[in-house]
């Protein structure tokens, strides 16, 4: 029997039951147990849209301009189904879901970049640091309309993914959109093995400590520590405080974020997550222990910091343990499970809502910074004014016959610095200020004893 005739056959003996037991049940009605008028008619009404659903299949698999399997058809249907319910939702076929499990372990292949879908365009969530994407050039927020000439619009996100993904050193071509700029940038990047450090580490100025996760996989809450441990190792005296970076951190794995908010408080609600059922409400908490020890904290967010990132910002803010500073993060604040399938495939569905200590939702919302700061850049106005070098002939700063070495224009021996992060700078001067205010209140409590 093909797959269409058994289609035919459920949906044919479905409606029959249906029709034949109303009078049975309605006889019996008075029996304890019996489905209520409600839930029959419910039940009916399922099984004409199976037979809808059958119609369909079967008009497609026989007209359609192109001859289509009936896996096709089926995978098709059901990966419809689920992005329909939200823009997180989806089916994934053996080779997606293989290559969502390599990259929750933090290496796999593509262009660098955390996407979503939006109003039919692919939406940059952000890209991710040290990636082609990143070196490219795109940014949070950009929105990519065309993969190598061809439109996005129609496509699944599912399917926009798999036209990014392509064999190491190939290229292809980004017609972007972005906020502020009036016409479409054209970006080329070449695919690459993308392997995520989550965390990276550095000292600001002397005694700052500063931690940038990229992301949440399952090895980023014992590298947060390690980067922890190995800041109060190099830092000559006492550590000030700590910057905890998470702008453009497109999340990752629940448990980890938990894991990694973990490591700063002591006590306490870290986050719920609320399912449709009151009963599938799951509370988790804090334990004892901060790897800081009570020292100030400032977490960096902007609106590349989505999902995870956000309910360690949110979890840290609601606590009082740390002060945000930066821009509003993405705002997504929705739980996705990933359900094995048969025949190695899975879907990913949206299964509950995250809430901060707090009780807020921010999905669709996003976490507000205690400190709004834009990031800015310092820019130099050339002076073009005319000079004494400009006349021709003008004398050289030297006696004729001898060059000042200082003179000479060499730049070889200059060190490139890194361009300024205005918002890191921000955020290292209010832990000093922090510190200050503490010192001078530790003092005056002393003198008052």
């Amino acid at each position: 029997m093909t797959i269409t005739r058994f289609i035919f056959a459920f949906s044919f003996v479905a409606v029959t039951l249906g029709a034949t037991a109303l009078p049975a049940l309605s006889q019996d009605k008075r029996m304890a147990g019996e489905k209520s008028q409600q839930e029959i008619q419910s039940t009916s009404e399922t099984y004409k849209q199976l037979k809808l659903f059958g119609d369909v299949f079967e008009q497609v698999r026989e007209k359609y301009v192109e001859e289509v399997t009936d896996k096709q058809l089926i995978e098709a249907a059901i990966n419809g189904m689920l992005v329909d319910l939200d823009p997180h939702s989806a089916y994934l076929n053996e080779d997606e879901f293989k290559s969502m499990q390599i990259q929750t372990r933090g290496e796999f292949g593509g262009l660098g970049i955390e996407v979503t879908m939006e109003n039919g365009f692919i939406k940059v969530v952000s890209p991710i640091d040290d990636t082609p994407a990143f070196r490219a050039g795109m940014k949070a927020g950009d929105y990519i309309t065309h993969l190598n000439g061809e439109p996005v619009m129609g496509l699944t996100l599912s399917e926009a993914v798999d036209k990014m993904r392509g064999r190491i050193g190939t290229s292809i071509d980004l017609t972007v959109r972005r906020k502020g700029e009036a016409e479409a940038l054209e970006i080329t990047i070449t695919r690459d093995v993308i392997k995520i450090n989550p965390v990276k580490h550095k000292l600001v100025g002397d005694n700052i400590g500063y931690v940038r996760v990229t992301s949440f996989n399952q090895n980023t809450d014992r590298a947060v520590k390690d980067a922890v441990k190995d800041l109060k190792k190099t830092i000559k005296g006492d550590m000030l405080g700590l910057v905890l970076d998470l702008r453009n951190n497109p999340g990752g794995l629940l448990d980890q974020a938990i894991a990694v908010s973990d490591l700063f408080l002591d006590k306490g609600e870290i986050v719920s997550t609320r399912g449709r059922d009151e009963q599938d409400t799951k509370r988790d908490n804090a334990t004892s222990g901060d790897i800081v020890d009570g020292l100030p904290i400032v977490v960096l967010i902007n609106g590349g910091s989505a999902s995870a990132s956000e309910i360690v910002s949110g979890a840290l803010q609601d606590h009082k343990r740390a002060i945000l500073l930066g821009t509003k993060s993405f705002g997504k604040g929705s739980v996705q499970t990933v359900v094995p399938l048969g025949g190695h495939s899975a879907m990913r569905l949206t299964t509950a809502r995250y809430y901060t200590p707090s009780g807020r939702s921010i999905q669709a919302k996003g976490i507000e910074p205690d400190i709004t700061v834009e990031q800015a850049s310092i820019q130099t106005i050339e002076d073009n004014r005319f000079r004494e070098s400009d006349y021709r002939d003008a004398l050289d700063n030297a006696p004729r016959g001898k060059k000042d070495p200082k003179a000479v224009n060499d730049n070889s021996g200059e060190d490139e610095k890194e361009p300024a992060d205005y918002q890191l700078e921000r955020a290292a001067d209010l832990i000093r200020g922090l510190s200050i205010y503490s010192e001078g209140h530790a003092t005056s409590n002393e003198v008052n004893k």
